[in-house]
């Protein structure tokens, strides 16, 4: 029976080459080939940087640099056409005294305060809703996630036609109900309103499909396990379901949050912060003071405003695990 051969292996390989080239340099036990193999791995990384470069280049070029330049911006007064002139803090002691930005800060708030929690409540009644084996139930899913998938762009010109006060398709069905014409974007007090609901129109989806997919990563066990204790539907979803999809809803809650504070395209497309200013927000107001009054460095010190008002949202539950972490050693350091 002929004999198998030795299987070779990268080990066994890099063993003779390296007692070749031990012995090659006459020195027996010594770490072979260790020049070669920094000279090689020295070529391997100015390899990996020549590929990579052109991105690292875009990256710096399109976000580095012009984060870093906004900051230097901030203390300057600039019209982006003249030579800049330095003015310190000055721009951000305006923002402090500014009304027109205090307005914005109250609006961007609301529209967080109430989007936020009925985006992420209505998302949740949703996927409770779609979690069953019912007929069609993919088409259902499908119909919820659509909105979202369509712009900002595109939604505020939808419904722009369609709570035009004159010509819209809502004021008519109003009208056919015996309610009378509504002012929806064109009235100060229903503006406002009017682009949460659209906003939840667009923005639950999202909510919908991470919630699916966290309750039907539930284990059936636990579910299984509390039906046979007795538990109902409302305690299986208190006790059970909720304390399961909590690192999902806080991470819900964080992202529609940082997205409430950005919103700016809708606004743009339906009122540009009209009328009166009551739905002017936060991204708007930079991007007027900036690109339509022409003051730039006031624009991008409000900029700087909300991303340290995003970069304090971002870390608050990082630092809050970590106050809980602590706290719950030193208590169990102090029962010791």
């Amino acid at each position: 029976m002929p004999r198998l051969p030795t299987p070779l292996t990268l080990a066994d390989r890099g063993d003779k080459q390296g007692g070749r080239t031990a012995a090659a340099a006459g020195r027996p036990g010594a770490p072979a080939g260790s020049g070669s193999v920094r000279q090689r791995r020295r070529r391997e990384s100015a390899t990996a940087w020549a590929f990579i470069s052109p991105s690292v280049l875009v990256i710096l070029g399109l976000s580095v640099v012009p984060v870093l330049w906004s900051l230097l911006l901030s203390f300057q007064a600039d019209d982006l056409v003249t030579p800049s002139r330095w003015v310190g803090l000055d721009n951000y002691r305006a923002l402090a005294q500014d009304p027109h930005f205090a307005e914005a800060v109250r609006s961007t708030l609301l529209y967080t305060v109430l989007y936020v929690p009925l985006s992420i409540g209505l998302g949740l009644f949703l996927a409770l809703a779609l979690n069953r084996r019912i007929r069609l139930v993919g088409l259902y899913r499908t119909l919820v996630f659509v909105p979202f998938v369509v712009s900002a762009t595109a939604q505020g010109v939808l419904f722009s036609f369609i709570l035009d006060p004159e010509f819209g398709a809502a004021n008519s069905v109003l009208h056919s109900l015996g309610i009378s014409s509504q002012g929806f974007l064109t009235d100060p007090g229903q503006a406002l309103y009017a682009l949460i609901a659209i906003s939840l129109w667009s923005g639950t989806g999202f909510c919908v499909v991470v919630l699916l997919a966290a309750l039907q990563d539930v284990p059936a066990s636990l579910i299984e396990a509390a039906r046979l204790d007795g538990a109902g539907r409302r305690h299986l979803l208190r006790h059970v379901t909720l304390p399961t999809i909590t690192p999902v809803l806080v991470f819900l809650l964080l992202w529609q949050t940082i997205n409430a504070l950005q919103v700016f395209d809708l606004v743009y497309v339906t009122t540009k912060g009209g009328p009166l200013g009551s739905t002017s927000v936060i991204v708007y107001f930079i991007w007027e003071q900036a690109f339509k009054n022409f003051t730039a460095g006031y624009g991008a010190a409000a900029a700087y405003t909300l991303a340290l008002a995003l970069i304090v949202l971002a870390a608050a539950p990082r630092l809050a695990r970590a106050l809980r972490a602590r706290t719950g050693r030193g208590i169990q350091g102090a029962t010791r």
